[in-house]
């Protein structure tokens, strides 16, 4: 059976990438919990899941000094922020909460945590940290390396890199995890903008060099254990052809149950989701394959 992978901790149960997110997530059960992490102007390490600090899950309190040229935060680029400018932000609602009216709990006052404070807070749990670094093609390569390193080395300090794995878009963070962290396996996150003719995304590798071999070739050779393709791409054939390559398949981001039920059939070997509570029904069992609710005489 696939891995439930609750993305950005359970985001359309509670705030995502928070604390109280995670914290959910684990309670649920999942296997694994996702989450992005970035950069900030003085070198901290932070879960955002956008480069910039987005006005749908992060709220303006005020400046973090009197008269701060950079207030308001949001919009700006979290790299021109400080921890100490951050941790003015909350991030404890979305607005608006579409498409999660019917699930979606608020906790005004969160703050936007450190990879610390995560690593710490998962210490005690069994579950698998895939920890995605946020970058772009257009940062220099020297900041890929101290966002990697970083992470690296906050998951060695805390002893969990044994139990975590690098996912990346910018297929440059698997290049340089594989230097410094061999045995921590890398996740070759993909979707259509990515994986296109030229693209800067994949650490010089070009789709168009792969036309025979396929995807799975081109992140195996990038040093990938897994492949990370969005819904849409994960076909039969992708999924057969990731397995031929000896690679692993985690399909993102599944909320039907349908759905999720088909990608069980397909072999998936993990499906991230909105909704791992749902999936942990579907994975249990308790939903028909028609997507609809079994009854259980209960």
């Amino acid at each position: 059976m696939p891995e439930n992978h609750g993305h950005r901790g359970a985001r359309a149960l509670r705030p995502e990438n928070t604390l109280p997110g995670l914290a959910h997530a684990l309670s649920l059960g999942v296997d694994a919990i996702e989450f992005d992490v970035t950069l900030t102007a003085d070198g901290g390490l932070i879960l955002a899941h956008d480069l910039v600090v987005d006005a749908t899950t992060i709220l303006d309190t005020g400046p973090a000094v009197s008269g701060d040229p950079l207030f308001p935060y949001v919009g700006k680029p979290w790299r021109a922020l400080t921890l100490k400018q951050i941790a003015t932000l909350d991030a404890g609602d979305r607005r608006p909460p579409a498409p999660y009216e019917d699930t979606f709990t608020a906790i005004p006052g969160t703050a936007v945590p450190t990879l610390d404070e995560v690593c710490s807070l998962v210490s005690a749990a069994s579950v698998t940290l895939a920890v995605e670094l946020k970058s772009n093609p257009s940062w220099p390569d020297a900041d890929v390396r101290a966002l990697t390193s970083s992470a690296v080395e906050t998951l060695a300090r805390h002893r969990l890199t044994a139990r975590a794995r690098i996912l990346g878009f910018d297929w440059r963070v698997l290049r340089v995890a594989a230097e410094l962290a061999p045995d921590v396996p890398r996740v070759a996150l993909v979707e259509a903008l990515t994986w296109a003719p030229g693209s800067a995304w994949l650490a010089g590798l070009d789709p168009a060099d792969y036309a025979e071999r396929g995807l799975p070739a081109a992140a195996r050779d990038i040093g990938a254990a897994w492949l990370s393709p969005p819904d849409p791409m994960a076909t039969a054939a992708l999924v057969a052809a990731a397995h031929d390559a000896g690679l692993r398949i985690a399909v993102w981001t599944v909320n039907d149950p349908a759905r999720m039920a088909e990608l069980i059939e397909l072999g998936a070997d993990a499906i991230v989701t909105d909704r791992p509570d749902l999936l942990g029904d579907v994975l249990a069992g308790r939903w028909t394959a028609d997507g609809g609710p079994r009854d259980t005489g209960e």
